[in-house]
């Protein structure tokens, strides 16, 4: 997900370095504000395309907020069910994290997962409490649905 062939894009689909996003949640984090990290995925034709954003929000003295993602497809043929895929997109986001951690160990993080909650009885809802275990066994907070923005809205909408 890191390596020099990867592309990172601004919200406004400009591609940015990845080490300037980076220096910015650097600065982020001085100004207490908290870094939002989710990942969503979609098929389309024999691709599995996963979206993982990075979200800058919460700042002080911030007015809205930022964000970046990176695109990657893998073949869909490696996702014969939903479970792969959604335990696939908690990793990106895990992975994403600790590299995160390991350049800023002062970030302030907040996982967000594109699933729903167990009650709901949905696709995903069977998955819940094990992939939220997943996310705080790593050492990061943990949202899902309906509070996971990163993951149910802004890298759902770049994973189409």
């Amino acid at each position: 997900m890191l390596n020099s062939t990867t592309t990172w894009n601004t919200g406004s689909k400009n591609i940015i370095d990845y080490n300037t996003i980076i220096l910015q949640i650097k600065e982020h984090s001085k100004q207490n504000g908290t870094v939002y990290i989710g990942t969503d995925s979609f098929f389309i034709k024999n691709k599995c395309i996963f979206a993982t954003a990075i979200c800058l929000y919460g700042a002080d003295k911030q007015k809205g907020g930022r964000y970046f993602y990176i695109k990657t497809s893998l073949n869909k043929k490696q996702f014969p069910e939903l479970s792969i895929r959604i335990i696939k997109e908690a990793e990106k986001t895990i992975n994403l994290a600790n590299h995160i951690v390991e350049l800023i160990p002062t970030a302030k993080l907040e996982l967000h997962l594109d699933i729903s909650p167990q009650e709901n009885h949905e696709g995903t809802s069977h998955l819940a409490k094990m992939l939220v275990g997943y996310v705080k066994g790593s050492g990061y907070e943990c949202r899902i649905k309906p509070y996971a923005f990163a993951a149910a809205s802004i890298a759902d909408k770049h994973s189409k």
